[in-house]
């Protein structure tokens, strides 16, 4: 290897200017392994700061660059608890890598080109000890010196070009991976989102692509090496001495059926530890959104039993998983060892029958350390996959989900705010047995304004996700803009819907920067206009740099009623044709309720459907729906309803005596 074998033909020169050749060559063979193995611990140190090094200068110039296509594999995972033990060469994360192809075969000709300088040097080692040093010929010693040295240099100089372009191999086809995954996800449904844990995301996202980054990093080098070795090292022993080189072959079934063995026991473990840090980070992240909660009820030590109980369990898999895969190593090291005993003793023997010379077996020598730890090289390579297989097929589960949502070839655009539902119903889960909404027909006239109220669990918040078509219907017909919401073009559908969900959500940034999610190109004076039409202009005096102020991560710097009145004025922005409001004023006291409702009103051709669990919120409306149990009770005025419907009447009722009671 490089240096040390220059290490090595200085001792041997020293050697034979001394004529003390036979101590030196004692010597040499005693401390060969020794060399060899400080050096090549600062050779991958070395190349592994190489690798980060090129990592950082370029992780700015990889960030800028735009992913291909994402490619969906024909196969698709229906049952996700099912194991998928191998993978397809159409696998989609794999397709990531088609135009990162050149870095690949370059990373892996430079390591084979680096390769073979390596397994020349032993060859040319024998050569100066059995010729130059026995004979005394000086020229040889030089010759095969240079020849040394000039090995030397080029593998050093072809190490360093594979260590720049694995780390750009690597980095980038994590890149690509990390953003294909995000626009896949982006462009599922509701439905197919159900279909993961969110905490199961995020990890896809930056644990299983990291494992998959780092089998490319650490596993290039060796993968190339290690059968390239194995053959060339084979090769060159049966040159040397076909016999002696018998020894060596005795070892292989019993190294083969070990690394087997050792593959067979840690494959199924690293899916589980996989699905384990799902778990954990599902752990995590329900606590921190739920910190205020966790604190008011005095669970911290709940919380910190609940995390330890996954934390623990992912400690014992990763025990179990190490338990077997650390057994290479002492197996792999025992052979070798043990077949270096048995040569040197046959070895010797042949030696003293002069049937080989000493350069021969110290090159054997030589080139079984190869050999054997080509094959450790390789079984460490083997792990590698399996544990990238199993992260990668679970990506795959991403890339392979079909969207449930079919999208016209070239969509119509939205007319005009009216609505009409046709005998629809609707069920989250096509499994499921019954619908959460059934057979709800409803007309809503363009600038017309629709209050829906009912009781918990009524599927008001459903059928309000239906109108930009977030959930697909079961069955029956829905327009929106006096056309079939299937033949509506879906970002014209959303565009033209302005929503306040139930559950209000900021983003960390500026004021201005979330209420641009409305309307990016808005001016200073549009968004000013929009927060007093919300009610929010004394909201935004009061504010610490008014528009500019930096809101904390889901705003949670800000209180439930300014909240609302930030999104509401995010919504009016979008400048809509039908404005959803799913209880959205129920943290605003009545007098602001009113103020906004009587600027909605002022909007001409709006229609506005408003959820609300307060009669005061819905009572103006044109327009009134009783809902119970996923149907449509009754519609009507609010004067109408409070004669025809027993619900309405129960629910006017109490909350009149409530209000008498205050």
């Amino acid at each position: 290897m490089n240096v040390q074998e220059l290490g090595f033909s200085y001792a041997v020169w020293q050697g034979l200017c001394k004529n003390k050749c036979k101590v030196h060559i004692k010597f040499l063979v005693l401390s060969k392994s020794i060399i060899l193995r400080l050096i090549e611990k600062k050779k991958d140190r070395f190349f592994s700061k190489m690798a980060f090094r090129y990592r950082s200068d370029k992780q700015e110039q990889m960030d800028e660059e735009q992913p291909d296509q994402i490619l969906v594999s024909v196969f698709h995972k229906a049952d996700f608890n099912h194991r998928k033990v191998g993978f397809s060469l159409k696998s989609s994360v794999l397709q990531q890598g088609k135009s990162l192809r050149k870095y690949f075969i370059l990373a892996l000709i430079f390591i084979a080109i680096e390769t073979s300088f390596e397994v020349i040097i032993p060859y040319l080692m024998s050569d100066i000890i059995d010729v130059g040093v026995m004979n005394r010929d000086t020229s040889i010693f030089i010759n095969r010196g240079l020849w040394m040295i000039a090995c030397a240099i080029g593998s050093f100089v072809f190490g360093l070009l594979y260590a720049k372009f694995a780390a750009k191999a690597s980095a980038r086809f994590a890149q690509k991976i990390r953003r294909a995954q995000f626009e896949k996800i982006e462009n599922f449904t509701f439905e197919n989102i159900d279909h993961f844990e969110s905490s199961g995301l995020i990890t896809r996202m930056t644990s299983d692509v990291i494992v998959l980054q780092n089998t490319i990093t650490s596993g290039i080098r060796p993968l190339a090496r290690g059968p390239l070795m194995l053959v060339l090292g084979i090769i060159m022993c049966i040159a040397i001495n076909p016999m002696l080189s018998l020894v060596f072959f005795c070892a292989f079934p019993i190294v083969g059926f070990v690394m087997v063995w050792i593959v067979s026991k840690v494959a199924p473990q690293y899916r589980l530890i996989q699905k384990t840090v799902d778990a954990l980070n599902g752990v995590v992240e329900e606590n921190l959104v739920a910190i205020r909660l966790v604190k008011s009820f005095v669970r911290k030590d709940y919380e910190v039993d609940r995390f330890e109980k996954v934390n623990e369990q992912l400690a014992a898999l990763n025990e179990k998983t190490n338990h077997y895969a650390f057994l290479n190593l002492p197996v792999f090291q025992g052979s070798m060892y043990t077949v270096i005993v048995v040569l040197l003793l046959i070895g010797s023997q042949m030696i003293m029958e002069g049937t080989i010379q000493v350069g021969q077996l110290t090159g054997i020598l030589s080139y079984v350390l190869q050999i054997m730890n080509s094959f450790i090289m390789m079984s460490n390579v083997f792990l590698l996959l399996t544990r990238s297989i199993a992260s990668l097929n679970r990506i795959d589960e991403v890339f392979d989900e079909k969207p449930t949502m079919v999208l016209p070839r070239k969509g119509k655009e939205v007319q005009d705010g009216s609505i009409e539902f046709d005998h629809v119903s609707m069920k989250y889960s096509k499994e499921a047995k019954e619908d959460v909404l059934s057979d709800v027909t409803l007309k809503i006239p363009s600038g017309s304004r629709v209050g829906i109220i009912g009781a918990t669990g009524a599927a008001k918040s459903t059928l309000a996700m239906l109108i930009p078509r977030l959930y697909d219907l079961s069955s029956g017909n829905l327009k929106v803009g006096q056309e079939n919401i299937k033949d509506l073009d879906l970002v014209n559908l959303r565009d033209s819907i302005g929503m306040v969900l139930q559950k209000n959500v900021l983003f960390s940034g500026t004021v201005r920067d979330n209420l641009k999610w409305g309307n990016p190109q808005a001016s200073d004076e549009e968004i000013l206009k929009a927060i007093d039409m919300a009610g929010a202009t004394e909201l935004i005096e009061r504010l610490p740099g008014g528009l500019d102020m930096e809101l904390g991560q889901q705003g949670n710097n800000v209180s439930g009623g300014q909240k609302q009145r930030l999104c509401i004025a995010r919504a009016l922005l979008k400048k809509p044709k039908i404005l959803i409001f799913d209880d959205s004023t129920s943290a605003v006291d009545t007098k602001t309720d009113a103020k906004i409702r009587d600027n909605l009103a002022k909007i001409k051709d709006l229609t506005q459907i408003i959820i609300a669990q307060r009669i005061s919120s819905i009572r103006h409306c044109d327009q009134i729906v009783v809902m119970d149990q996923g149907k449509i009770v009754q519609t009507g005025t609010h004067d109408e309803l409070l004669e025809t419907s027993p619900i309405y009447k129960e629910i006017y009722e109490s909350q009149q005596g409530g209000m008498q009671d205050d």
